[in-house]
């Protein structure tokens, strides 16, 4: 009898499938469907602790969300990495469509933050004893993110250059620099929803533990709020200051004609 624990390779012997029957899995590896076996569900279903070594019912959601994060983040960078390859290669239309789907990833890791709010604080407790010095720092997602958002902005700059442009020209004449324009939009949303997801983790954690308490890594929880605040693209915001005193001047010296 062959291992079941073993990949069944199609047309092996110990493969069973039907290649004519649309229902029998075709696909090398374990799992009794196709679906199963390209996604590999049992190596990511068995990630989770099983119940009899939880300490807390509630560590299969705490892991649910935290795991699913780290899947989207892993997609959200991906993408702005690979966009960043097609500003320089002077290809908007994908980059933006490439933005798109990376703002989208960071909607859905900011939306499911809200089942952690569903863990009551003392419950959490219990949790919070069996992560070791885990931290969401250490979260490879977050670190990637951290590392691909430079260098997108970066290839914003020179696209700018090549068009002879700074922000605030950008602005003023959009209409005839219309992908720009929304490249421009685009990454200051990218940027607007690190810090919306950054703020709400925050706010996880400050309800499940408080802001005067000391965090896994001994950052105190008030210190990570200050963090908060960092624009990871401080141009794209700065340039809408401008623009408020551009504006302004402009209005002002009209005024006195």
């Amino acid at each position: 009898m062959s291992d079941p624990s073993e990949p069944v390779l199609p047309g092996s012997a110990s493969d069973q499938s039907d290649p004519s029957d649309p229902s029998d899995p075709v696909l090398p590896g374990p799992g009794a469907s196709d679906y199963e076996r390209y996604l590999r569900t049992d190596e990511l279903l068995a990630l989770q602790k099983e119940p009899g070594e939880q300490v807390h019912h509630d560590e299969l959601l705490f892991s649910t969300v935290h795991q699913a994060s780290e899947l989207w983040l892993k997609l959200a960078a991906t993408e702005v990495g690979q966009a960043a390859v097609l500003i320089d290669g002077e290809d908007l239309p994908e980059a933006l469509r490439l933005l798109r789907r990376a703002v989208l990833s960071l909607q859905y890791i900011t939306a499911q933050l809200e089942m952690l709010n569903e863990m009551d604080p003392w419950d959490y407790q219990q949790i919070r004893v069996v992560l070791g010095h885990g931290s969401g720092f250490d979260s490879p997602g977050f670190r990637q993110v951290a590392r691909v958002t430079p260098r997108i902005g970066a290839a914003f700059e020179r696209a700018l250059k090549r068009a002879g442009l700074d922000l605030t020209e950008l602005y003023r004449h959009r209409r005839e620099h219309e992908d720009l324009h929304q490249l421009a939009e685009r990454l200051t949303e990218w940027d607007e929803r690190i810090w919306v997801w950054r703020f709400r983790h925050y706010s996880v954690v400050a309800r499940a533990i408080g802001e005067q308490s000391i965090g896994t890594q001994g950052t105190p929880v008030q210190v990570l709020g200050k963090l908060v605040a960092q624009r990871q693209l401080p141009k794209l915001w700065e340039a809408r200051s401008r623009l408020v005193e551009l504006f302004d001047a402009e209005r002002a010296a009209g005024g006195q004609d």
